[in-house]
């Protein structure tokens, strides 16, 4: 039986994103899979392209940074002292912290993009904020969801029996 990506089904996605120019951003290496519905599990330009088709239908979706990962933001960058790091530290490597504006719910994960003598500086935005963004993916498998997904307002895996 062939469905139709619809409300309350879970929806799995081989995609790739590239930037406007086609360079390749995200090769997509595993697929996206997702309850559909409204339940913010998958941005909502997406969910909106994806919905009424069926396997083997592609969308291509163009996304602006406020629909995608946000603008960049200047303030989120911070530079703090090498001392407080471990020895072993590379650009690229990932801390979580607080914005120094934030509350201590606003946990963030920070990229190292720099190392100076004695400085670190860290980056809060995520890697692809700032940038419009081509999401194109192909709907590979439709099937109802659980009550229990729905209940929960996210897919489970087959795998996991965990309480939340």
């Amino acid at each position: 039986m062939n469905m139709h990506v619809e409300k309350n089904t879970v929806v799995t996605l081989d995609y790739n994103v590239t930037d406007p120019d086609g360079e390749l951003v995200d090769a997509g290496q595993e697929p996206l899979v997702y309850l559909h519905g409204g339940y913010d599990d998958i941005f909502p330009m997406i969910e909106e392209a994806v919905h009424g088709k069926k396997i083997g239908e592609s969308v291509v979706v163009k996304m602006q940074p406020d629909d995608a990962f946000g603008e960049y933001d200047a303030e989120l960058v911070q530079v703090e002292s090498r001392k407080g790091f471990p020895k072993e530290l590379e650009v690229g490597m990932q801390f979580e912290g607080v914005p120094d504006s934030g509350d201590d719910d606003d946990i963030l994960i920070y990229r190292v993009t720099e190392i100076a003598d004695d400085k670190v500086v860290l980056d809060g935005n995520h890697p692809l904020s700032g940038m419009a963004l081509v999401f194109t993916c192909t709907v590979t498998a439709v099937r109802p969801a659980s009550a229990e997904e729905i209940a929960h307002g996210h897919m489970h895996d087959d795998d996991c029996d965990h309480d939340d």
